[in-house]
């Protein structure tokens, strides 16, 4: 199956480097010298990685083929594409490729039927778990094990332990918002949404081969 592993940034330098946004936690084996890597659009690739460094703290490539500046400004925002065995799994037992993941019925660990896992976003500082529920509406849940604590991928599900709030409706008896009533809602707050993906403490696991 066919994974994203990078996506090509700006050109570096005259003989045709581009940067790489990188989207696996396997670039030494996705985005090796060597490598041929379909492309998304099709239409630019296969592309052949014809050599690779780190400069700066970002992955810089080189392709067969492209070697001035004019030919890696052509490239920019493609996405590379690896071809992995489905029956692959990465050596970390932490960790999971998308497509394991994604499917997977979601419950809490107290048994409530949460929804399933629709994709994942992968976002600078985390993952996080897009799970769509049964009316259709989503919740996003931070992939860490504080709030993932088990995934079983014989029983197909993710269980998960959400930080209060995060899935519940807002009480029958709760004033409505134009209610004049209505408290007003402290300044300086946040959705439960958007508590859950600033900067989650908590132990990561990890996904392999963003897509």
């Amino acid at each position: 199956m066919q994974l994203v592993v990078g996506r090509i940034g700006r050109a570096h330098g005259i003989k045709g480097e581009v940067s790489i946004e990188v989207r696996t936690d396997e670039p030494e084996l996705r985005l090796a010298p060597g490598a041929v890597l379909a492309t998304d659009p099709a239409a630019t690739g296969p592309l052949t990685i014809a050599t690779g460094r780190v400069h700066s703290g970002r992955l810089m490539l080189r392709f067969e083929g492209v070697s001035d500046r004019t030919g890696a400004e052509a490239l920019r925002n493609t996405l590379l594409i690896a071809e992995v065995d489905p029956a692959e799994t990465p050596e970390d037992p932490e960790e999971f490729y998308d497509h394991q993941l994604i499917d997977l019925d979601v419950v809490t660990v107290d048994g409530r039927e949460v929804g399933r896992i629709a994709e994942i976003s992968h976002l600078p500082y985390q993952d996080l778990l897009v799970v769509r529920r049964p009316d259709d509406s989503e919740v996003l849940i931070p992939f860490v094990t504080e709030f993932v604590p088990e995934i079983d991928l014989e029983e197909q599900r993710a269980v998960i332990d959400p930080p209060p709030g995060l899935l519940d409706e807002a009480p029958a008896d709760e004033p409505a918002a134009d209610d004049p009533g209505a408290a007003e809602p402290a300044s300086g707050g946040s959705a439960p949404e958007e508590q859950a993906a600033e900067g989650t403490a908590g132990a990561p696991r990890g996904t392999v081969d963003g897509g």
